[in-house]
């Protein structure tokens, strides 16, 4: 899965990247099979090129294929590779469409940076991460990310030594006949004249029935990484060391190292993710989950133990808030057993793990922020950010925070994020989508708690907010708000540097802005449905500021 086909003289030759059906087969190959079909040949792209042949129903997100690959790469470092002539071979782990990886070494401790160059297009410009003392190494292997595809692409590999003296290697790649899976460039508007971040923005869920990639843009709107996956979708990357982490299927997360290389697949078994995961203090990753033998969805907490790769159940949020689920009803016309979801009662849809086994979570059917402490051996209720409405009359209602100061409560909020000030209080910023709806509680009066409207697409307005929560005080107050584009569902906030990257999913448009809330530039997608969530990032795994 996950390859492409170009047609040479009638002939279908595989490159490892057009052909994108990545549904599992239903046999798993061996490794004497795969070793038989899979071959690193020359490439089409240019001479100094290779690339993986193999059959169009190998499965990237298999092991046993990752692994035969990584001897196949092996085998061929058996041979001496210098800067000027390196071992190039194209995007071999299936992993990135927009990459190559190059291997070589130096005879004194170098660095590495690079540049590619695309008649149309800003340079792309890269220094690459190593594992050298002070990033200077004589052993190089790296995957290098952000050619485009459809196009001719000019590589410029810059290597310094220690004393500061360099020489740039230049290569050219024929990439003409390789595409995206979405537009090389999207449509933008520059609005100030304000500077952006540095990193890639990470669109995270572009919903379609076809294809499912994560999708790397630049600060031109151009296309510099191209990541396909199993299905569903990816909710965000979570970076440690080397290594990325982010889920490629609803019951699968995927560990990929710095060459694009899949170190491993962990099966959350009986448990479908949904919506986020996070770190703990341990090296786990937290997941909010569905228990799929159970008449409800999106209720569950689940732990990963990235080592051993156990799962746990750590929390069904039915267990602290029992009266809640008992009140919900399946909406009209829905059956649990028929649509095989169940009962979306409380729907959570952000966690962050705020250290000493806290978590803060995100419930967008009850617009509520809940804080949970002692989260792995006795879970309980530290406090609510919500509406009264919502909460009146429950046995939860002396949970909620007093309100300091005049302004709306949060509707069907997303993505909220912690900032730490001092033990006391903290910052949660989020994407207020400023919508009231509750498919399983029509008892909710939503009006009452100031939210208007009720529809996912047409509206005048969300937001981007930031309380500060005064745990000692018991209080939360709106020190920061702005308005933009519309979206009743989905969307993401994301604080990065002196800016604040916003996606308003629904409406098919990201963007990044000031702190004071002044539009610096926004992107349009073609999007089928919606685009889950943007987060911007600077790879610390592949390159060093």
């Amino acid at each position: 899965y996950g390859i492409l086909v170009i047609l040479v003289l009638g002939v279908a030759i595989f490159f490892g990247i057009r052909v994108f059906d990545l549904k599992r087969s239903s046999d798993l190959k061996d490794i004497d099979f795969l070793n038989s079909h899979i071959d690193i040949i020359d490439s089409e792209i240019a001479s100094s090129v290779k690339e993986v042949k193999k059959d169009n129903d190998m499965d990237i997100y298999d092991m046993n294929y990752q692994n035969v690959i990584s001897r196949k790469i092996n085998d061929l470092l058996l041979d001496d590779y210098t800067a000027d002539k390196p071992l190039i071979i194209y995007n071999p782990y299936g992993t990135n469409n927009n990459s190559v990886n190059i291997y070589f070494k130096t005879e004194k401790p170098s660095s590495v940076s690079y540049t590619v160059k695309v008649d149309g297009f800003n340079d792309f410009t890269r220094t690459l991460k190593n594992n050298g003392d002070d990033n200077y190494t004589t052993n190089h292997s790296y995957q290098l990310i952000g050619f485009i595809l459809g196009y001719t692409n000019k590589l410029e590999l810059k290597v310094t030594d220690e004393d500061g003296s360099s020489k740039t290697y230049n290569f050219e790649f024929d990439m003409r006949n390789l595409e995206n899976h979405a537009k090389s460039k999207l449509d933008s508007e520059n609005e100030t004249d304000s500077e952006l971040t540095d990193g890639l923005y990470t669109v995270l869920g572009n919903d379609s029935e076809s294809d499912d990639f994560v999708f790397l843009y630049d600060n031109d709107g151009v296309i510099r990484g191209e990541i396909p996956i199993i299905g569903y979708r990816a909710h965000r990357i979570l970076f440690d060391g080397d290594m990325m982490y982010f889920s490629v299927g609803e019951s699968t997360m995927a560990a990929v190292n710095s060459l694009g290389k899949i170190t491993n697949l962990y099966n959350l078994g009986r448990y479908h993710l949904h919506h986020d995961y996070v770190f703990d203090g341990d090296g786990n990753i937290i997941i909010l989950a569905s228990d799929t033998e159970a008449d409800t969805c999106e209720d569950m907490i689940i732990r990963l133990n990235l080592e051993s790769g156990d799962v746990d159940g750590v929390l069904d949020m039915a267990d602290l808030f029992g009266d809640m689920r008992k009140k919900a009803v399946l909406p009209d016309g829905e059956n649990s057993s028929d649509d095989g979801d169940g009962l979306d009662w409380i729907h959570l849809n952000t966690i962050q793990y705020l250290g000493n086994d806290e978590v803060v979570v995100s419930s967008r059917e009850l617009s509520t922020i809940i804080k949970i402490d002692d989260i792995f051996d006795s879970p309980k209720i530290d406090y609510l950010i919500g509406s009264e409405e919502v909460w009146k009359g429950t046995d939860e209602e002396d949970y909620l925070l007093t309100k300091d100061g005049d302004f709306k409560i949060q509707g069907g909020q997303h993505s909220v994020t912690y900032e730490k000030i001092d033990d006391d209080s903290y910052y949660l910023y989020l994407f207020d989508n400023n919508m009231g709806v509750s498919t399983t509680r029509k008892d909710i009066e939503w009006k009452e708690a100031g939210l208007e409207n009720s529809k996912g697409r047409k509206g005048d307005t969300s937001h981007y907010y930031k309380y500060l929560v005064n745990e000692k005080d018991r209080t939360f107050e709106l020190v920061s708000e702005f308005d933009v584009p519309y979206s009743g569902y989905v969307s993401s906030v994301q604080e990065i540097g002196k800016t604040i990257v916003v996606d308003s999913g629904m409406a098919c448009t990201f963007g990044e802005y000031t702190e004071d809330g002044e539009l610096i530039k926004s992107f349009n997608m073609d999007c089928e449905k919606f685009i889950y969530r943007v987060y911007k990032y600077d790879f610390p795994n592949l390159f060093v500021d």
